[in-house]
């Protein structure tokens, strides 16, 4: 499937796996997904981001890149790969959050 056609599969698939879509880019190829009661954000566009953009929105905890053709065997590979590191991230910073040796006030 052609990037455009992958990147709107995408955005189905997340929405199915309960995400709900907070955000668009200004060129219309980044799209922003939250899940409800989570704390970051992850991103489905057709480029990467940049440092200057990483360092501007440390919300973005995860992003799927699809910036060529994809089949639908690949394509759900990304998304369970970037699925993957969106909840290691999360329960990262919830441990961080949470963490025992740190006095709760």
């Amino acid at each position: 499937m052609t990037p455009a056609a992958a990147l709107a599969r995408a955005r189905m698939l997340l929405l199915a796996e309960g995400f709900f879509e907070v955000g668009q880019g200004t060129r219309g190829e980044s799209f922003y997904f939250r899940l409800p009661g989570a704390a970051g954000q992850l991103r489905v566009a057709n480029h990467a981001r940049t440092p200057r953009q990483r360092l501007k929105h440390p919300e973005v905890v995860a992003s799927l890149v699809v910036a060529g053709p994809l089949s639908e065997a690949t394509l759900r590979e990304r998304l369970s790969a970037t699925l993957r590191d969106f909840r290691a991230r999360q329960g990262a910073a919830d441990a961080v959050d949470q963490d025992p040796l740190v006095p709760v006030r």
